[in-house]
C-alpha cells in the first residue's frame, strides 16, 4: 500500500469520486438529508484538494482509500474519509487518521473534528473505538430534529 498527497499532478479525480461514492453508497436511503457526497463532481473534487489537504491510499494500482483534511480555528476536521467496499478492516481508515493524527500535530492544532449522520450507529462506534468523544448534536438548515452528530480526539502533545 501506498499513500500520496494529493497535488497538481494527480489526475485521477473520477476514479476518486467513484471511491467516495462507492464507499457512501450504504448511506442512501438511511440518512436524510442525503450525503453531500452525492453532490460531489470529479471537478468539484479537484478543487476541493486545492483549499484542503487530501491523501489517497493506493493498493495494486487501485484507490483504496482518501481522506480531506482542513485546518480549523482549534482543530483539524476530517471530512471525505473513505475505504473502498471490500477494503474494509484492513487498517486502511486508522493509516489515514494516523496521517490526520500527524498533520494536526505538524499544524500545532490540539484535535481533530469529524461529523457523522445520527443515523449511522455503527460509525459512532467505530470513530468512538478510535478516540473520538461526542461534543455536539447538530440539524441541518431546514430540519428541527438532529441529523448529524460532531465528535473530536484530543491529540497528546
Amino acid at each position: 500500500m501506498t499513500t500520496l498527497r494529493l497535488d497538481a499532478g494527480f489526475s485521477r479525480w473520477d476514479e476518486l469520486l467513484a471511491l467516495i461514492l462507492s464507499s457512501f453508497a450504504y448511506m442512501n436511503g438511511r440518512i436524510d438529508p442525503p450525503s453531500s457526497a452525492l453532490g460531489l463532481t470529479a471537478q468539484s473534487l479537484a478543487a476541493k484538494a486545492q483549499t484542503e489537504i487530501a491523501y489517497v491510499v493506493i493498493e495494486e494500482g487501485a484507490l483504496v482509500g482518501c481522506i480531506f483534511l482542513r485546518p480549523e480555528a482549534d482543530c483539524l476536521y476530517v471530512g471525505k474519509l473513505a475505504v473502498a467496499p471490500g477494503a474494509e478492516r484492513r487498517g486502511i481508515g486508522r493509516r489515514l487518521l494516523t496521517i490526520a493524527q500527524d498533520t494536526a500535530r505538524t499544524l500545532s492544532l490540539p484535535a481533530l473534528r469529524l461529523e457523522t449522520r445520527i443515523e449511522l450507529i455503527e460509525n459512532h462506534a467505530v470513530f468512538g473505538r478510535w478516540g473520538f468523544e461526542k461534543t455536539a448534536e447538530n440539524a441541518h438548515p431546514g430540519f428541527t430534529r438532529i441529523t448529524s452528530i460532531e465528535m473530536r480526539k484530543r491529540l497528546a502533545s
